[in-house]
């Protein structure tokens, strides 16, 4: 049963991958952008998709932690925002903190990988 849902949220997974990079979508609607940080991922390309790709990895993990890792990581996630919010529209900033939370999110992946189906 948990392998069968760990499939689904892969697949569900990839499917918000490949429709994110065509559409070249922030996580959040770029129309509705206020803060200085949120208008520069939307007017920079490779921030648009960092946002993407750290998005997509952050809802995958938490449909697969336990109830005391998911709460971390929304935890974790919180601070990263405010994190990210004070870099205001410093792209370099910017830049340097998504790198920073995707390289945790792929550490979380990774511990997952090693696992193997269960």
């Amino acid at each position: 049963m948990i392998a069968s849902h760990r499939f689904r949220v892969w697949w569900g997974a990839a499917a918000m991958i490949l429709a994110a990079s065509g559409a070249e979508a922030a996580s959040f609607p770029c129309e509705k952008a206020e803060t200085p940080d949120e208008k520069a991922i939307c007017g920079h390309l490779s921030l648009n998709d960092l946002d993407v790709e750290m998005a997509v990895r952050f809802e995958i993990l938490r449909g697969l932690l336990p109830m005391g890792g998911n709460a971390k990581l929304r935890d974790d996630q919180e601070a990263w925002l405010q994190e990210r919010h004070s870099c205001a529209a410093d792209v370099t900033c910017l830049t340097k903190a998504y790198e920073a939370r995707l390289k945790t999110l792929r550490g979380v992946f990774s511990e997952f990988a090693k696992q193997g189906p269960l």
